[in-house]
């Protein structure tokens, strides 16, 4: 149980994740733990991105570029589509996008010193 479900007026207690669902989020942040691929997966999570583009957005060199994808496409959070002969990049689903968009807003209020309103 998450704790969306909760939004339907139910009152259950939560219930363990798995030992495979705590490893694969584990992956995911370790991923994510990187400044590079964190902000590749920013430029991901708003749209689709072939390597060069997101090496120029990011000033960083395109061997290393394709190499943070490489390891974000194992870990499930990107994806890729091939058109002709250019790969596009984007993040995987609307699970991951609100992933890093989350975890930046977290970031912003941490650094600005914006109180949160938990709820």
């Amino acid at each position: 149980m998450y704790a969306r479900d909760n939004e339907s007026g139910a009152n259950h207690m939560q219930e363990q994740p798995t030992a495979a669902q705590v490893e694969t989020a584990v992956e995911a942040f370790r991923m994510l733990s990187d400044a590079t691929r964190l902000r590749l997966m920013w430029l991901l999570a708003q749209r689709e991105y072939d390597v060069n583009s997101l090496a120029e957005s990011l000033g960083v060199a395109r061997p290393s570029v394709s190499q943070h994808l490489a390891k974000l496409r194992l870990a499930g959070l990107v994806q890729v589509r091939r058109e002709g002969r250019r790969a596009l990049y984007r993040a995987r689903d609307s699970h991951v996008r609100g992933l890093i968009a989350e975890a930046l807003f977290h970031a912003d209020h941490e650094v600005s010193g914006i109180p949160r309103h938990d709820t």
